[in-house]
C-alpha cells in the first residue's frame, strides 16, 4: 500500500507547494495527452479517458497492463485521488514556493516530468497556477489540463521516488508554519527595512574574548564520566545565568559550538557536557556490537548529568585560584537542549515522564517512521510509569528540534514551571515538527515561543563542523535532504540572536533584548530561504491543521 499512499501524497502537494504566476501565453498550449513511461516502455492515455474514469469509476483499459495487479481498494483509491478537489489559498501558498524548501520540492517533482527541453520546474509552476483557476479548484486533471505542452510525460518509477520522499506529515506541517503567522509575509517585506528600529544586532559577536576550559568529571554513585567544555570569557559574571548544552542522540557536545562561543563572548558562561550513554562513541560501540544502541536508563540519567554538572559548578565557584571562581551563577541557569537534548531540557524544566501510553504504542509494533519515535520507545523498558527529575536550578529552557510526542505522555508537559522557548524546522524529517514540538507545545504553561523555521530540516541548527558526513546522503523519507553549513547560516545567525536576548531576559538588560523575542523581529530577520516564525500562542485556524493530522 505505500505507494498508493503516495499517491495521496502527489495530491497533497498540490495544495501545499506555492504558486507563482507565469506568463499568460502558457494557457494557449494545454496537455491532452498523459504519457506514462516504465523504463523503455510507454503508455498514451488521454485526458478525456481519465475525466471519463473519474465519472464512471472505471479505469481506462489502455491502462490495463499497469492496474491488473491492484486490489479494488487499490482502484478505486488511484480513481479518487484523480477526481479530489483541493482548496486553494493561492496568496498563503505563494509564500512558500520562493523559500529553498519551495524550490527544492519544484526541483524534486520536476525530475519525474521527462521534457527535452528541460523547463520542467516552469512547465509544473504553471500547470499549478492555471490549474488552480478551474471552476472546481485544483486536482490533479485540471492541472494536466493547464499543463503548457501537448504531452504530459511522467517517469513513474521518478514519480514514486519523489512522492515517497514527502509525507503527509510533512505538508501539514508546511501548511501550520504558513498559517500561524499569516499578517507576516517576509517574501514581498524587503529585509533590513523594518517598521520598528531595532537598537542593536544580537547575532553578532560580543565584545569578549571566549576562552574554553575542559574538564573530565567522575560522577562515582552513577559510575559516569562527563567531560564538559566551558566556554566564558574574564567579562563573565554572577550576574548572568550560567547556560548549560544537552546535546542530541549519537552526537558530541561540539553540535552548538558556535552558539556557546556566541554566548561566551557576550559575558556568559556556557557548559556543553557530554552524556556517555547516548553519545557518538556509544553509538561506534554499539555498531561493532559491543553494546546497546541505548540503554532505558539513559533518559533518567541524562538530566542527571546535568543536574551533577551544576553540582560540580558550584564546588568549582568556590575553588581559590580557579578562573571560574566567583563567576558561576550556578543557583540561576538556563538549559538548552538540541533533538534528544531538547526532552532532556524540558525534562529539567519540570516536564514528567509519563510512559504507560507509550509503553503501549511501543507494544504494538507500528510500522514508526521516525527516528524520534523510534529512540523514545527505548524508554518502554523503564519500571515505573513516571519519572519527576526538575531541576529548581534550572530557571528557562530553550528546546531546539525537540522529541517530546511519547515520552511526556498527555500531560507531562503541563507540568513545565519556567519560561521555555520550542523551536521546530517545517522540514525536519527525525523528528517532524507537528508530532515532536507543535502538539507539545500547545500542552506547555506560558510564558512559552514556539519558533518556525520554513525550510529548516533536523540538523539545521547544528554547528557546520558536526554536519559535513550529511555530504552526498541520499534523501530518503526518513532521512537525508538536509539543508546544513552554509546553506543554513541565516538558520544559525537566528538562533544565535535569540537564545541571546532569552539568557538576557534573566539579568537586569532584559528590557533591551525583549524586543529580539517577538514576530517582529522574526519577520525582520527572514530570509527568502528561510522565513521565521515566533508565536507565544497557537492561533485557532492553525491548531486546526494540527488536530486534522493528529486525529487521522
Amino acid at each position: 500500500m505505500g505507494n498508493w499512499r503516495s499517491l495521496k501524497t502527489v495530491t497533497g502537494l498540490f495544495s501545499a507547494i506555492a504558486l507563482t504566476q507565469f506568463g499568460a501565453n502558457t494557457s494557449a498550449i494545454a496537455a491532452d495527452t498523459v504519457v506514462v513511461r516504465l523504463g523503455l516502455f510507454t503508455e498514451s492515455i488521454s485526458l478525456a479517458e481519465l475525466q471519463k474514469a473519474v465519472k464512471t469509476g472505471k479505469l481506462p483499459g489502455s491502462l490495463q497492463s499497469y492496474t491488473k495487479g491492484l486490489s479494488q481498494e487499490q482502484r478505486r483509491f488511484f480513481l479518487g485521488a484523480l477526481g479530489m478537489n483541493i482548496p486553494m489559498n493561492v496568496v498563503t501558498l505563494d509564500r512558500l514556493i520562493n523559500t529553498q524548501i519551495g524550490t527544492t520540492i519544484l526541483n524534486d517533482f520536476a525530475t519525474a516530468l521527462a521534457r527535452k527541453d528541460k523547463a520542467g520546474v516552469q512547465a509544473l509552476r504553471a500547470g499549478l497556477v492555471l490549474g488552480s483557476t478551474a471552476p472546481q479548484g485544483l486536482s490533479i486533471l485540471s492541472f494536466i489540463a493547464a499543463y503548457p505542452s501537448k504531452r504530459l510525460e511522467i517517469d513513474l518509477p521518478k514519480a514514486w521516488v519523489v512522492a515517497g520522499n514527502l509525507n503527509t506529515a510533512f505538508w501539514r506541517t508546511q501548511q501550520f508554519m504558513l498559517a500561524i503567522a499569516p499578517q507576516l509575509n517576509p517574501i514581498t517585506a524587503k529585509p533590513g527595512t523594518p517598521e520598528i528600529a531595532f537598537p542593536f544586532d544580537p547575532s553578532q559577536p560580543g565584545s569578549d574574548q571566549v576562552k574554553i576550559l575542559n574538564l573530565s568529571l567522575n560522577d562515582q554513585k552513577r559510575d559516569r564520566k562527563i567531560p564538559v567544555d566551558i566556554y566564558w570569557s574574564t567579562a563573565a559574571t554572577p550576574d548572568k545565568p550560567i547556560i548549560v548544552f544537552s546535546h542530541g542522540f549519537a552526537s558530541v557536545r561540539t553540535d552548538l559550538r558556535y552558539l556557546a562561543e556566541h554566548l561566551a563572548s557576550h559575558g556568559y558562561v556556557v557548559a556543553a557536557l557530554e552524556h556517555p550513554g547516548s553519545n557518538a562513541a556509544n553509538t561506534d560501540l554499539a555498531l561493532q556490537g559491543k553494546t546497546r544502541v541505548m540503554k532505558p536508563q539513559e533518559f533518567l540519567n541524562r538530566p542527571q548529568d546535568i543536574s551533577f554538572v551544576l553540582d560540580e559548578l558550584e564546588k568549582l565557584k568556590q575553588t581559590p585560584n580557579n578562573p571560574l571562581q566567583g563567576k558561576l551563577a550556578t543557583t540561576n541557569a538556563m538549559v538548552i537542549g538540541y533533538s534528544f537534548g531538547g526532552a532532556t531540557a524540558l525534562t529539567l524544566a519540570g516536564a514528567e515522564l509519563q510512559l504507560e501510553h507509550l509503553k503501549q504504542r511501543c507494544k504494538k509494533n507500528l510500522t514508526i517512521l521516525s527516528l524520534g519515535e523510534n529512540i523514545q520507545c527505548i524508554a518502554e523498558e523503564l519500571p515505573e510509569n513516571s519519572y519527576q527529575l526538575r531541576d529548581t536550578r534550572i530557571k528557562q529552557a530553550i528546546a531546539l528540534n525537540p522529541t517530546t510526542s511519547l515520552i511526556f505522555g498527555e500531560t507531562g508537559l503541563t507540568k513545565i514551571q519556567v519560561p521555555t522557548i520550542v523551536l521546530a524546522g517545517s522540514a525536519d524529517k527525525t523528528t517532524p515538527a507537528l508530532t515532536e514540538q507543535i502538539v507539545g507545545f500547545e500542552k506547555i504553561p506560558s510564558p512559552k515561543s514556539l519558533v518556525g523555521i520554513i525550510g529548516g530540516t533536523h540538523l539545521s541548527v547544528k554547528d557546520p563542523s558536526t554536519t559535513l558526513d550529511q555530504i552526498g546522503q541520499p534523501n530518503t523519507p526518513i532521512s537525508g535532504g538536509e539543508v546544513v553549513g552554509e546553506q543554513a547560516a541565516d538558520v544559525r545567525k537566528y538562533v544565535k540572536a535569540i537564545a541571546l536576548a532569552f539568557a538576557a531576559q534573566m539579568t537586569p538588560e532584559a528590557k533591551n533584548y525583549a524586543i529580539f523575542l517577538t514576530p517582529d523581529y522574526a519577520q525582520f530577520a527572514s530570509t527568502a530561504a528561510f522565513p521565521f516564525r515566533l508565536i507565544t500562542q497557537i492561533p485557532p485556524d492553525a491548531m486546526a491543521v494540527v488536530k486534522e493530522f493528529v486525529e487521522k
